[in-house]
């Protein structure tokens, strides 16, 4: 992914806010998801490994339901990225 597609991916993870702890609550996290957005390209391992990320750091539960909406968008903008889509 290039600069501009990284940006678009932060800007989504930031406007995502599964406990509503505000934006910047979540900075550790969203650079751990960029780097499994690299890693991964199927929606639902994303998935899976959002899911992981968030509840470590924050030690609630989130429905994975919430976690393969995202995934699905990152995977989009990953794909538009790579001119596949």
């Amino acid at each position: 992914m290039q600069t501009m597609e990284i940006k678009k991916a932060i800007a989504l993870l930031e406007d995502w806010d599964p406990f509503q702890a505000g934006k910047k609550a979540y900075e550790h996290e969203i650079t751990d998801v960029i780097a499994e957005l690299h890693r991964l390209d199927h929606p639902t391992d994303l998935a899976k490994r959002i899911r992981e990320i968030y509840e470590q750091s924050h030690q609630l539960w989130i429905p994975i339901e919430q976690c393969v909406q995202i995934s699905y968008k990152l995977i989009a903008i990953k794909y538009e990225a790579k001119s596949i889509v």
